[in-house]
């Protein structure tokens, strides 16, 4: 069973970055897609970006495009999204998830296509 354990997040100042991390156990990240999904108040869970393990290609939503960078730390099983230039809308829950197996490029933009879920942290951009 794959466990996803993140950290990083908080409260920051437009304009500001963050690092967040997303640990797995029980399973290794290598050769599998994993994903970072966001969810706001009274908005869906929003993909922000995802990256192939086997390839090292990486994925972004346009309203991230150039601001945030997801990789990977084999060595460590942990995967990373650097957030700079935050803005007030880049508020939410942010969550990683990985598949149960390798999907598609497109699956990866859905929530449905992930099996395993971080516990989700909290990132508050002040304007």
């Amino acid at each position: 069973q794959l466990q996803l354990v993140e950290s990083g997040g908080g409260l920051v100042q437009a304009g500001g970055s963050l690092r967040h991390s997303c640990a797995a156990s029980g399973r290794t990240f290598v050769n599998y897609d994993t994903g970072w999904f966001r969810h706001a108040l009274v908005k869906a869970r929003e993909y922000v970006a995802g990256i192939r393990l086997s390839v090292g290609s990486t994925y972004y939503a346009d309203s991230v495009k150039g601001r945030f960078t997801i990789s990977e730390d084999n060595a460590e099983n942990t995967v990373y999204l650097q957030m700079n230039s935050l803005k007030p809308e880049d508020t939410a829950v942010y969550y990683c998830a990985a598949p149960p197996l390798p999907i598609t490029i497109s699956e990866m933009q859905v929530p449905s296509s992930y099996a395993y879920w971080g516990q989700g942290t909290q990132v508050t951009v002040s304007s």
